[in-house]
């Protein structure tokens, strides 16, 4: 139980984590935030500190999310949801909003409507690439949130 205690007051209060990790996403290291993100969540979930791993959480899908890094913020946002079960947080509006912003800042991958309109095969080929990445790590974390 004492152990337990002083693993809480060893963590630094989210907001510090958060500041330093957006340093890292905005320099451009988007894998290397996305592991540190993934591993102090984990400390704030061991320390049941749900409501702060949460706000790390959604910050690093947010951020991630709003550098076009789909496959890192889709994976930071199905942590958030996976944080949500784990700490039984109630379903609310508060909750209701951060999903749609996570789900707003999936970046949209435009498409030609027509595909006599394409003079560029590889771009096209590439846009239909992102998009079904887009697609795929969209609804894996709408499917958890619903769930």
């Amino acid at each position: 139980m004492s152990r337990q205690r002083s693993k809480r007051a060893e963590l630094p209060p989210a907001q510090e984590n958060i500041e330093k990790l957006e340093k890292v996403v905005n320099e451009g290291n988007y894998y290397g935030a996305q592991q540190i993100y993934k591993s102090i969540s984990a400390r704030y979930v061991s320390a049941e500190r749900y409501s702060e791993a949460l706000d790390i959480l959604h910050s690093g899908a947010c951020i991630q999310l709003s550098h076009a890094q789909v496959t890192c913020g889709a994976e930071l946002a199905l942590l958030f949801v996976e944080t949500l079960g784990k700490g039984k947080i109630p379903y609310d509006d508060e909750i209701l909003d951060r999903l749609k912003k996570i789900y707003k800042l999936f970046p949209r991958v435009p498409l030609p409507q027509h595909l006599w309109d394409v003079d560029d095969m590889q771009q096209l080929s590439e846009n239909i690439g992102n998009a079904k990445t887009r697609v795929e790590g969209c609804s894996s974390f709408l499917k958890a949130a619903i769930k």
